[in-house]
């Protein structure tokens, strides 16, 4: 595990779709620890109870009716992630 220290948003995200305008609310819990590592064949995604929370949370968001497919929200570290993980996309596709 890596330390309790965060580079998570400390304020909410609103991320417009350029396609139609469509607006999207990305939320991170209060001390909420995401790290996401690149071990070559498998992806890690470690994260304490409330970086799960959130990312459950932005899940959800990119579920809910009426989210256009293509959606997404990008995870970098400094941008949502701890430092020193490899970047994350959550992306809606509604194609089969």
């Amino acid at each position: 595990m890596v330390s309790e220290r965060s580079s998570a948003p400390t304020v909410s995200t609103q991320v417009t779709t350029a396609t139609d305008g469509v607006a999207q609310i990305f939320t991170w819990d209060e001390n909420a620890r995401i790290e996401v590592r690149d071990l070559g064949g498998e992806v890690v995604i470690e994260a304490n109870a409330a970086g799960l929370r959130t990312l459950a949370g932005h899940l959800l968001t990119l579920a809910q009716d009426g989210v256009p497919d293509g959606s997404h929200l990008h995870l970098e570290d400094n941008n949502g992630l701890e430092d020193g993980s490899v970047g994350l996309v959550l992306e809606r596709s509604d194609d089969e």
